[in-house]
């Protein structure tokens, strides 16, 4: 009890935060590299957000308090700043670009991004212990990280049942998790590091 007393301010700091830095900046960000006709930051935007878009699909498998949701959070803050930093030709092209507030800006949030979700990966590894215990939804423990995206349900779903939305977070699972499989077993091999193929 004493520990559910500390640890819910705290998961629900982090989701407010998850939603000022995983959502709003970003977007932000991408509308102003549009109408700068920043070509390099918008492609490494895009990838961010086909990346991150685990996140989303995590808060609707934990909306139905299906185990895999538990890992597939800690997933995607390891694959972000994997997105963020990975792509060599990009990097050169945002490195080269003259001194500026929109270079300023995404920078800063990148880095911000990549201390953020570090930090957030180990915070959820105790966490992971809900998606190898029965009766995580039951759980005390387990069902702090629940609160956030059962409130997102209220919000955006109030009509949607918990089983119907987890099905379609299973769903975006599979196409992600597809997806994914593809760009590294073909994929990767032929591009490298380079965002554009070859």
């Amino acid at each position: 009890m004493q520990n559910e007393v500390w640890l819910r301010p705290l998961v629900w700091m982090d989701y407010r935060l998850a939603v000022l830095f995983t959502v709003f900046i970003p977007l932000i960000l991408l509308i102003w590299a549009f109408v700068q006709k920043a070509e390099a930051i918008q492609r490494l935007l895009t990838i961010y957000w086909r990346v991150s878009s685990l996140l989303a699909i995590t808060v609707y498998l934990l909306i139905a308090a299906l185990p895999v949701g538990y890992i597939s959070g800690t997933i995607a803050r390891i694959l972000i700043p994997i997105a963020l930093w990975f792509w060599i030709d990009l990097n050169e092209e945002i490195d080269d670009r003259p001194p500026g507030a929109l270079k300023l800006t995404f920078n800063s949030w990148r880095w911000a991004m990549t201390v953020y979700c570090v930090l957030g990966a180990i915070a959820s590894i105790p966490f992971l212990s809900c998606a190898f215990t029965g009766g995580a939804a039951t759980n005390p423990f387990c069902a702090i990280l629940r609160e956030p995206p059962l409130l997102f349900r209220e919000y955006f779903h109030p009509n949607s049942t918990p089983q119907f939305l987890g099905f379609l977070g299973i769903v975006g699972l599979i196409f992600y998790f597809v997806c994914l499989s593809y760009f590294v077993l073909f994929k990767l091999g032929k591009q490298g590091r380079s965002a554009l193929p070859q």
